[in-house]
């Protein structure tokens, strides 16, 4: 049938158009269906939907993907159209039969191309979380979501990467591994996330030093020329299934684990990586809770790593609180800068950062791609590049790179001027830190959409403090904000000092 075209200009992540529901009824179609939509020199296929008020009989609402897609056709042809072969395939996961190397390409290719409903794409996830892929078919899938999008092919190698599993905050460590990584002569073309459910991504502290959003192209051509690059991986089509699941994900709040690893794998895989360091924080609170899960996983990830000729190295790290001392944004980014100004700071925040870019520069002997560190050697040498300053003039040189000012300096970073100190209600040791607590707290502060605001920490576990000291100060650009996040810091603390009081009953005086 023919309907007038009335575009809707509202990016909805799918191609989907609109009938009036007296339409749709006439031609025996409901919403969820599929629907061909034909313009002259395009066509396309759509999730319908319906509605009584929106579009008027005769015609047909066209949202802006679906829209890009045909051009700017008056008049359309809309026929129904058969479901994409995927939904059988999701079927079958939830039969628990094994998919063929084509029906997991299927899948991933309908997600790339906005053919899969939110419906269908959830229901995938659902699935894979209760019956996750065994290891060949999570190799397919890894394969799969790199090859629907973009490639890098680099020029030069070994191409080192490093990629955190998450989990715990504050974790700057990135600002520090790549630029003393591209020092050393490695090249390592860091892709990021912004944050999702954290105070700040990797992409949302560089955002403050340098701008992100590159093509494939770009980070090619910026991180040959200066050994490194710090980009936000959504500003690009490499991957570009991930970005689409990780929003189901964060909905459904799950994370089925042959998607994560095929997650991780496929960003490295799609920016030509040779060999990829996991960190992988442990501890209560993270997605890694004892020592014997991050085990299994490193064992997995190495595992697919073989199959796509990545060599992968997992290092287990401490996840029992935050990577040095601030968590947010800007806290973050001036803390980070502090280090590679002066090379000290916070020990967990050096450590970490020196370990993590040490085996990057061993790992080249180990893959004989060319040595820059003999194994066991390699903290060593980075600790040097950074005490000698190398790292901080390479992070100037990425930062130029990427069109921001190679002047910088730590005491240019702006926190929010307002803030309020939490004290210390007892006096002694730190006992217990929650790590989630401290996230919340950073972003009912308003991090990470204000980059200003976050949670500055004075005391961490085995610390001695004193009653009234300050534990930790929240700061934000707007009074209300650190008004809002203090009363939810006191009414359920983060931090717990020995024999402080922790809650007390009833909560309101009885009269």
């Amino acid at each position: 049938m023919l309907f007038e075209v009335n575009p809707f200009d509202i990016e909805i992540g799918q191609y989907k158009v609109m009938l009036n529901l007296a339409d749709a009824r006439d031609m025996g179609m409901n919403a969820g269906d599929r629907v061909r939509v034909k313009a002259k020199g395009a066509s396309i296929t759509a999730i319908l939907d319906v509605t009584t008020q929106m579009v008027e009989p005769g015609k047909v609402g066209i949202f802006t993907e679906a829209h890009r897609r045909i051009g700017e056709a008056r008049e359309v042809d809309v026929a129904p159209a058969p479901k994409p072969a995927s939904i059988s395939y999701i079927k079958r996961i939830m039969d628990h039969e094994r998919l063929t190397e084509d029906q997991i390409r299927t899948i991933v290719q309908d997600i790339v191309d906005n053919n899969l409903s939110d419906v269908e794409i959830s229901a995938y996830l659902t699935t894979l979380y209760i019956r996750n892929f065994d290891s060949q078919e999570t190799e397919w899938l890894t394969r799969a979501m790199i090859d629907t999008g973009e490639r890098i092919h680099f020029d030069t190698h070994p191409v080192v990467d490093k990629h955190s599993i998450g989990g715990v905050p504050g974790n700057k460590v990135s600002l520090l591994v790549v630029p003393i990584v591209a020092a050393a002569g490695l090249l390592i073309p860091k892709t990021s996330s912004r944050a999702i459910t954290g105070a700040g991504g990797t992409s949302d502290l560089m955002e403050i030093l340098a701008p992100v959003e590159f093509s494939a192209d770009e980070i090619k051509e910026i991180a040959e020329n200066v050994g490194g690059i710090l980009a936000w991986g959504g500003a690009t089509n490499i991957a570009p299934a991930d970005d689409k699941l990780i929003k189901a994900e964060y909905a459904l709040t799950i994370d089925p684990y042959s998607q994560m690893l095929a997650s991780i794998m496929s960003k490295k895989g799609a920016v030509g990586a040779d060999s990829v360091v996991m960190d992988m924080p442990v501890g209560p609170g993270t997605k890694l809770p004892t020592v014997d899960a991050g085990r299994s996983m490193a064992k997995d990830l190495i595992d697919l790593g073989d199959r796509l000729g990545i060599r992968v190295e997992c290092a287990m790290t401490f996840g029992g609180s935050p990577v040095g001392r601030t968590v947010g944004p800007a806290l973050e980014v001036k803390e980070a800068l502090t280090m590679l100004e002066s090379g000290q700071g916070p020990n967990s925040l050096r450590e970490k950062s020196l370990s993590l870019a040490g085996i990057l520069l061993e790992i080249g002997c180990s893959a004989g791609m060319g040595c820059v560190a003999a194994r066991g050697e390699g903290k060593a040498m980075a600790e040097r590049i950074l005490t000698s300053g190398k790292a901080h003039q390479k992070m100037m040189e990425i930062i130029e790179a990427q069109g921001g000012d190679p002047t910088i300096k730590s005491s240019d970073i702006e926190i929010g001027e307002h803030s309020r100190d939490i004290l210390a209600p007892t006096t002694g040791y730190v006992i217990s830190f929650n790590n989630k607590r401290i996230v919340e707290i950073a972003r009912n502060a308003g991090a990470p959409a204000d980059k200003q605001a976050g949670v500055r920490i004075h005391k961490k576990m085995g610390e001695v403090v004193k009653k009234g000291e300050p534990l930790f100060t929240i700061h934000s650009s707007k009074d209300w904000e650190v008004e809002r996040a203090s009363n939810d810091a006191l009414r359920d603390m983060p931090i717990v000092v020995e024999g402080m009081l922790l809650e007390r009953y009833p909560r309101y005086s009885q009269i």
